[in-house]
């Protein structure tokens, strides 16, 4: 994982120790149609609607179908949750929390804090995130700040697609493409299916764990920051390994993944409960 970092002493801290790496494999081919150039009209990603956690990154996220009325979520990764890491098959749903946020604008600066009332779902079975549902309603969060939540995309994104990954924690962006996509990724206890693999630009470092990985061209969210290979070990903590469809494994020594975020949309459902049951939902289930 991009480590979720503890207390200020922390601030400088990078990825792991260093260990003896392993040939990295060249990428693979893309199996998808690459996405067509951002619209050089699209406006410029910004920190607007990001948060720092306190050992890791997030951001205030609503489906297309939400209310404003709708209290309103925030997204990061289920290993930055305040419980802990969830082990291999755990789902925490509906778990009270009252854990706070600093709200950034699009400058970076901090302009106010919002409270979580519970974490309405997280998990690191399949992918690896958590949503917590806040007391403040989107429309409370605008009226208040004139930040507007970031729209979550419904669907697959596609390689070659311009991203960038907004860290509330560093108020830093990573700039980078969608190389590709990982049928499986282990690392250590876990695994998580149809990740994103980044190309080398994206050089992710702790406390960018739950960043939002938006889309250059619509400024949607596509995918929630997680990990990264970071000394050449196979599926170690903090080394994950890829693994295909025959089992075969290849390590990425520096490469960098997030887990897609399209496919949790479906399970919103009004009032931004989280319903496992509704239809298309497929994310794990306790």
């Amino acid at each position: 994982m991009n480590k979720p970092l503890v207390g200020a002493f922390l601030a400088a801290l990078l990825l792991g120790a260093g260990a003896a790496p392993v040939a990295a494999a060249a990428p693979a081919p893309q199996t998808q149609e690459a996405a067509p150039k951002a619209d050089p009209a699209a406006k410029a990603v910004t920190f607007a609607g990001t948060v720092a956690l306190s050992n890791c990154s997030g951001s205030v996220v609503r489906s297309p179908d939400a209310a404003p009325t709708d209290p309103a979520l925030v997204l990061s990764n289920g290993h930055c949750m305040e419980s802990g890491f969830p082990g291999p098959g755990e789902v925490v749903v509906d778990q009270p929390s009252s854990r706070t946020f600093t709200l950034l604008n699009a400058s970076g600066s901090g302009v106010g804090t919002l409270k979580a009332s519970k974490i309405a779902y997280g998990t690191m079975t399949d992918t690896d995130l958590s949503l917590y549902e806040l007391t403040s309603t989107y429309q409370q969060i605008e009226d208040s700040y004139g930040i507007r939540a970031l729209e979550l995309e419904t669907a697959h994104p596609t390689a070659g697609t311009a991203i960038t990954v907004a860290s509330g924690y560093w108020k830093r962006t990573y700039s980078c493409d969608i190389d590709g996509f990982v049928h499986q990724l282990k690392e250590g206890r876990w695994t998580w299916k149809d990740s994103v693999r980044y190309t080398p630009e994206c050089q992710t470092i702790g406390g960018t764990s739950g960043s939002p990985v938006i889309d250059d061209a619509t400024g949607k969210v596509v995918a929630v920051n997680n990990t990264g290979n970071e000394s050449g070990q196979e599926c170690t903590d903090n080394n994950p390994c890829e693994v295909d469809e025959n089992g075969e494994v290849t390590v990425r020594e520096g490469i960098n993944y997030a887990q897609q975020t399209y496919n949790m949309v479906p399970c919103i459902g009004a009032g931004s409960t989280i319903d496992l049951t509704r239809e298309g939902c497929a994310l794990p289930k306790p």
